[in-house]
Formats: structure tokens, sequence, C-alpha cells
């Protein structure tokens, strides 16, 4: 009963070796291989906050009744004749608990399927976790989830909060949409103003807030202890506004606009063709790459209305060239497909809907062709700000409408653009825009359950089936798999919402 579902799960069943395995309180956890202790000292963490139990850690043997984590070439799944570079083997026996992997990613993945074997009602002395065989590994290297921390600021204990939630999934991005025509919320040193003025406010005139250089680099560094990976987006050259009240040269006419909370988009554009412009997306790309290991930046590079056709595609192709001379793989929504030139191996992110409009599909199939890859989040099936039913006090409409959980978990990634199959593909990511989200509860309620679904088709095989269009899985099994699950997200505290989908757990934390 795990989410997202492992590419094969056995239980011992009635077999010889179906006894339980008994989580007993002087249990170890024994480590061998670079990069296990790390993984440990998280599972103890974890299981010290979940259950109460704190195994001590020990670089020997496994004992009987212990939990063995083991990194080591050959270690993880084989496919192909090959290790996946996130894949593990998790198996739980009588005897004891062993996780093997090729990479401590991979490990850590494992200790989160284990997170869920593990019942969550776990008090008392004894604590007993079903004989089960796992054997998995992601179908897409990239899974992803977003918030949007421009229109509605989060401070850095709650994106942890949400960092912590998203790794039980196996969800390995976080996409932090820093600024927009609402708020500028990473502080750049060679342009203070950023923050001091385009961070001063946010949607609906709500509070303010920014990143310092090191709450963001501490913010980037808790997330890679769990292998998530943070990609920083700078949204130029529209939903800018921010950045325009800042910097009256940044305008095309020299006028610093006022300060703008509203929700209406593509009325702002950066000076473009203008050399201030261009030391402006230097030094930001320059400030924030240097906060960021990971390998991508994202550009944005959607919506903008106001930047004539000619000058958007001139500003994204050298943004995206600034972008990879600081070392990173640009990013661009899938509107950024319209301009030729763009560097080598950038990715793009579709947006549009599961049935293309207009040239959505061949902008995507774009990048494809200059050597990158595509993020696939449709927005009428991915986008969690959607409202789950029609009268939902949270949440937009404009995406086709209420996005059900039926909704988010039937699509597949390779049946939505033609021509654009696995191969092409980076990953999915599910964007959380947050006009209308205000607390980092009404943003796990949103992003609770659907998420979820969204992780699952990321990170499991796709169904073997023929339907060119959906993809046949089975709702009902996965809401049984979703309501234990739930049983952890009430024992952490995490918010979601209660979709008639699912039978879920009772009593309700809130009722």
């Amino acid at each position: 009963m795990v989410v997202p579902r492992p590419v094969r799960l056995e239980s011992s069943g009635d077999s010889s070796d179906s006894a339980p395995f008994i989580l007993s309180p002087s249990a170890r956890i024994s480590v061998a291989g670079a990069g296990a202790d790390a993984v440990a000292r998280l599972l103890r963490a974890e299981l010290a906050s979940d259950c109460g139990r704190e195994p001590v850690i020990v670089d020997e043997p496994p004992a009987f009744g212990d939990i063995a984590i083991v990194i080591a070439p050959g270690e993880g799944p084989h496919e192909d004749g090959s290790d996946s570079a996130e894949g593990y083997t998790l198996e739980v026996a009588a005897e004891g608990v062993r996780i093997g992997a090729a990479t401590p990613a991979g490990a850590f993945w494992g200790v989160q399927t284990l997170r869920q074997l593990v019942p969550a009602s776990c008090g008392g002395d004894v604590l007993t976790i079903e004989a089960v065989r796992v054997h998995d590994h992601p179908r897409y290297a990239y899974r992803g989830a977003m918030l949007d921390v421009a229109r509605h600021f989060f401070t850095p204990a709650e994106v942890k909060r949400l960092i912590d939630a998203i790794a039980l999934l196996k969800v390995n991005h976080l996409h932090l949409h820093l600024t927009d025509d609402q708020g500028w919320r990473i502080h750049i040193e060679s342009w203070p103003e950023l923050t001091r003025v385009g961070g001063s406010t946010g949607s609906d005139g709500s509070r303010g807030g920014f990143y310092t250089q090191a709450e963001f680099r501490e913010l980037v560094a808790y997330a890679a202890e769990r292998h998530i990976t943070v990609v920083p987006e700078l949204d130029m050259p529209g939903h800018t506004n921010a950045a325009l009240a800042s910097y009256p040269e940044l305008n095309p006419d020299g006028v610093a606009p006022a300060l703008y909370t509203g929700a209406n988009v593509g009325f702002s554009t950066l000076q473009t063709a203008d050399a201030t412009t261009e030391r402006f997306v230097r030094d930001v790309v320059r400030e924030v790459a240097a906060l960021t290991p990971g390998p991508y930046l994202h550009l944005g590079g959607d919506e903008c209305l106001s930047t004539t056709e000619a000058d958007f595609a001139r500003f994204m192709r050298d943004a995206a060239r600034v972008v990879a001379e600081n070392g990173k793989i640009a990013i661009g929504w899938h509107e950024v497909g319209k301009a030729d030139g763009l560097p080598a191996g950038m990715v793009g992110q579709y947006w549009d809907f599961t049935t293309p409009r207009g040239r959505a599909d061949e902008l995507a199939l774009a990048f494809v062709r200059g050597g990158g890859s595509v993020i696939m989040s449709p927005s009428d099936v991915a986008y969690l700000d959607i409202v789950y039913e029609e009268g939902d006090p949270i949440g937009q409409d404009w995406a086709d409408g209420p996005t059900s959980l039926r909704d988010a978990y039937v699509w597949d990634p390779a049946r939505i653009v033609p021509g654009l199959g696995d191969a092409h593909i980076l990953g999915v990511e599910a964007p959380l825009w947050t006009e209308t989200v205000t607390s980092i509860e009404e943003a796990e309620e949103m992003a609770f359950p659907r998420l979820a679904a969204v992780a699952e088709i990321g990170w499991s095989a796709a169904p073997a089936d023929t339907d060119p269009v959906e993809s046949v899985r089975d709702v009902t099994e996965f809401a049984e798999r979703l309501a234990k699950l739930a049983e952890h997200w009430d024992a952490a505290g995490t918010q979601y919402r209660r979709v008639p989908e699912v039978s879920w757990p009772e009593p309700a934390r809130w009722s």
C-alpha cells in the first residue's frame, strides 16, 4: 500500500518466510557504503518523528532485528543490465530490513517506502511491518512540485515543511517561482532595491518578504539532504512589475510603476535591447546561479503580452545564453519555443491542456529539435491551484474547470503532444500558483492528494494499455493506497483535501 506504486512489491503472503519484521527498541541501523550514514540519520530522525524510535546507527554488519542500508554498485535494481540512479531494493523479513541501492538517492527513496510500510499508529513497544520484497525505480528523472512564493510569500520554515511532505512521495525537484508582478523574493546584492521595494508586498496587499542569500542557501541545502533539487525561477521579461517598480531604468519609459497586488497578467515587460537591462539580467542570473548547485535555472517567459514577438525572441535567446554561461541549463515555459537560436539542450515546460491548443504542441517540440527535453505540466490536470469542485473558496477555475483526483491521475505525459514520447520527456511537475492561497495549510490542502497522483505518474511505470489519449489507471485501487498514506499525513500534521473518491481514515483531525 505505497504511493507512488513501486515497479514490483511482493508480499510474502503464506510462504515460509512470511513472518513480519518487529522493530524492537533495541534495533539498530547498520550502514555500508558511501552516503549510507547520511541516509540512516534521516531515517532515524523520521522514525523518531513518526514513532518515537531512535535506533543507534552502526558501521558494522547487521544483526537479527536490525535495519540495513547498503549503498554499492550493483545494489540497485537492474534494468537492461544497468543500475537505475534512483532505484532501490527493499526486503522486509523477520530477520531484519535491508535497503540496497547504487546511490544515496536510491537508498533515500527506499527509506520513504519503508516509512509508508510502518504503521502510522506505531506507539507502544511492538512495531510490526509486513514481510515484503520491493524492486523499484522511477520512470522519469524529473519529478517536480512548484510553489509560487511571489504572489504570497512563504517563510523558510514553511517551505521546509513542504519539502518534508513531498519527499515522502519521492518528488525530487522543488521549483520556486521567486519573482512576479506582485513580489521579488530573492535578495540580489547588486540590485538591493528589488527586495527592499519589490519584496515589500504581495497579492491582495498581503505581507511581503524575501529570502536572504544565506536563507536561500540553507533552503537549498535542506532540500539537497533529502535528494530534492531546488529549481529557482526568475520570470522575465514579463511578470516583472515588482522589478520595474524597484528600478525605473528597467522600464521602457524610464518611469517606475506603482507596486501591484492584483491578479491580471501580461501587462508588464522589461525594456529589451537595452544595456541596463542586459546588465540586470547578467547580475541576477549570476547571483542566483551561484546560490544553487543544481543544474537548472528557470527563466519563465510565459504570458509576455506587452513584449513584441521579435523583442521577446531576442531577449529569451540572450537570457538563456547567460544562464548557460553561468553553468546552468535554462528552463522556460513552452512559449519560449518561439525563439530561435536557444542554447542546445534548453528545457521547455509545457503548461497547456491535455489536448493542446494553438501552437502549444509545436512550441514544446521546438525544445526537442534543439537537443533539449520537456517537462510536462498540463494545467487542466497538473495545476494544483485549480479548484477541486465548483464553488471552492480557494483556487482558480480557468484551466477547463475543476480538477478532480481522477483528473489528476488518469493522464499520461507521453500521450499529449504528438511526437513527444518518453525519450523526449524529462519528467512531470505539478505547479501551485498562490494568487488565492495565503497559508502553508491552504497550500497543502490544494496540493494533497492531487500531488500524490502526479508523483505516481512521474515515478511509476506507464500502464500497459492502448488508449491513445487517456491512461487506464485504476482510480479505485489508487484511492485505497491514498487512504493508507493519509494516516501518515495525519500523523505528520499535513493538511489534505478529503475528496469523495477516497474512504479517508477517521476521525478526521479537524472534525
